[in-house]
């Protein structure tokens, strides 16, 4: 494993110095003005001054709290409504039509309403963050719990075990891949949603730094919010691929 990863992280690298050499050299050779496409050194700049008089920690932390709650808020509903919607064929039939219609409305026309009815604060972007999650990890959870064999509810039955041993040892395992993965597309879409409210209404977090330098032609500062996000889901992505591996170490030990 870590020889494969090695060789990846540094092709990793390379190109990246690579992309910024293009990138420095399309900027200095096309002439283009700052507000237009700055350069990668007039950007690192702009992040330099921001991280040292401390507004794009705060804007950062402002932000990551929204889709930490959102995350968490989404992920619960969604878990506990796929639960029941896998156990209980009738409601699944009765609600499918509504969630499924319910994802055909942008969220971006959606958090102008969020916004009315919870306030500007920080509440109307968690939401946004919650009904963004929510849809892809409702059906990781429906697919998941469904995927666990007949045979082995049997085996549980005939085990005698209780209910909740059913849902913790069967269920719960079996359900965890499909599950992770939908929390690990959920993860990198609480950040859109964040944002998304914040561009709505706000006065603070890394949305509301992109609005600001989009009205004031301040480009760098678009690039280094921009920057800032990618890296923001990218940790977050990374997180709940990091808890899959620990989580689910015993298929691996099963399967070497």
């Amino acid at each position: 494993m870590k020889q494969k990863l090695v060789p990846q992280i540094g092709l990793a690298i390379a190109s990246f110095f690579v992309f910024l050499a293009f990138w420095q050299s399309v900027a200095w050779l096309g002439g283009y003005p700052a507000f237009i496409l700055p350069s990668p050194v007039a950007v690192a700049g702009r992040l330099w001054n921001l991280l040292a008089n401390g507004s794009l920690w705060h804007h950062t932390w402002v932000t990551l709290r929204e889709v930490l709650a959102g995350l968490g808020l989404g992920a619960v509903v969604a878990v506990l409504l796929g639960y029941g919607l896998a156990h209980f064929p009738l409601a699944e039939r009765l609600l499918s039509p509504y969630i499924v219609a319910s994802q055909s409305i942008p969220v971006v026309a959606v958090a102008p309403l969020l916004v009315i009815w919870f306030g500007t604060g920080a509440l109307s972007k968690v939401v946004v963050c919650a009904l963004t999650v929510f849809f892809p990890i409702l059906v990781n959870t429906v697919v998941g719990v469904r995927s666990v064999e007949r045979d082995l509810h049997d085996l549980m039955r005939a085990l005698e075990a209780t209910r909740w041993q059913t849902v913790w040892l069967l269920e719960v395992p079996a359900a965890l891949p499909v599950l992770l993965g939908g929390l690990k597309v959920g993860a990198t879409l609480a950040v859109i949603g964040a944002v998304v409210g914040e561009f709505v209404a706000s006065s603070e977090g890394l949305g509301y730094l992109l609005k600001q330098g989009q009205q004031l032609y301040d480009t760098s500062l678009v690039f280094v919010g921009i920057g800032t996000l990618m890296v923001l889901a990218m940790s977050l992505y990374g997180t709940v691929a990091l808890a899959e591996l620990v989580l689910l170490r015993w298929r691996a030990e099963r399967n070497p």
